[in-house]
């Protein structure tokens, strides 16, 4: 295995015996952040018992992204060093030092959360049919086109596929830790470079699903609020602790949270224009209502003057 020289080991991890409150704070505030960003969308999924409307595409390459991204900060040589030194350093030392590698975990187990909530709550159907048949209008906002369901063929390869990539980072990262630590590095950066293509091609599906079916249905908002300015935020943390040599563990967020971005925003304007509609077709009815009154009041004086 690669070692550290004890001089060089020990002068690291005297650099992490005294963490940076301020950082610190601001690496727990993040974590904490991680967390409640992801419980809209958990309750979003439940509340309405229904996954419709999120892309499969989407969790699927939110997954393995997910899973690339832990994979890759477990074998960052900086972060091996970081956790190295935990035998000999204080535990808040230790603690403050695997911020950063936690804050990936909880949003992995977070994101990991949301595709068995996509499986549970899938809206079933045996399987798409060739030929349309005919059916009563409905409205578009109410009713999504047939086409723009996923099969539940396609959520089952979701969770295959996404358990598959889980077992071949682990154990290629096991096999470069043991039997190639010398490219460990270069695994890292790989699997960091896959992660931010993956978060990258990840909205692309989903924003079209948004688009296509003009409205968010199961996906959060508030989450979406959340988590795209907190990317950009969490992203200056890692840059902060690992430096530039982390590039493929930051770089992952600034990318996530630039599509994120536009994803939001198409989400609230849906949104606007619904409400927007609401209020239109509320006024409109009150007025027809008022419209009703009036001519009915206004006619009775002529009728009786006519009696």
């Amino acid at each position: 295995m690669m070692t550290l020289p004890s001089a060089s080991k020990s002068s690291h991890c005297d650099q992490l015996e005294s963490p940076d409150v301020g950082n610190f704070a601001v690496s727990v505030f993040i974590l904490i952040g991680i967390l409640i960003s992801y419980l809209p969308q958990h309750y979003r999924i439940i509340s309405r018992r229904s996954s419709l409307g999120l892309s499969p595409m989407f969790v699927l390459l939110g997954t393995v992204s997910g899973t690339a991204a832990i994979a890759n900060i477990l074998t960052l040589p900086a972060s091996r060093a970081d956790m190295a030194c935990c035998t000999e350093i204080s535990r808040f030392a230790c603690a403050a030092a695997m911020l950063g590698v936690a804050q990936v975990g909880v949003q992995w187990t977070c994101f990991f959360f949301i595709m068995l909530l996509f499986l549970i709550f899938f809206p079933r159907r045996p399987s798409r049919p060739s030929t349309p048949t005919p059916t009563t209008p409905t409205s578009p906002s109410s009713s999504p086109d047939h086409e723009s369901i996923p099969t539940w063929a396609e959520a089952i390869l979701v969770l295959l596929f996404s358990l598959a990539f889980f077992l071949f980072a682990f154990l290629t990262s096991l096999v470069f830790i043991y039997a190639a630590p010398a490219h460990l590095q270069g695994w890292a950066n790989f699997l960091g470079i896959l992660g931010t293509i993956l978060a990258s091609i990840q909205y692309i599906p989903q924003i079209w699903t948004t688009w296509r079916l003009q409205e968010v249905l199961s996906l959060s908002i508030p989450m979406m609020c959340i988590q795209t300015p907190g990317s950009f935020v969490w992203a200056a943390s890692l840059a902060a602790r690992l430096g530039r040599e982390g590039w493929s563990a930051w770089g992952l967020y600034i990318v996530t949270g630039c599509l994120q971005g536009v994803l939001l925003g198409m989400g609230i304007s849906f949104v606007v224009r619904d409400w927007r509609r609401k209020k239109g077709a509320e006024g409109a009815a009150s007025g027809e209502a008022n419209g009703h009154g009036n001519g009915a009041s206004e006619r009775s004086p002529l009728l009786q003057a006519s009696g």
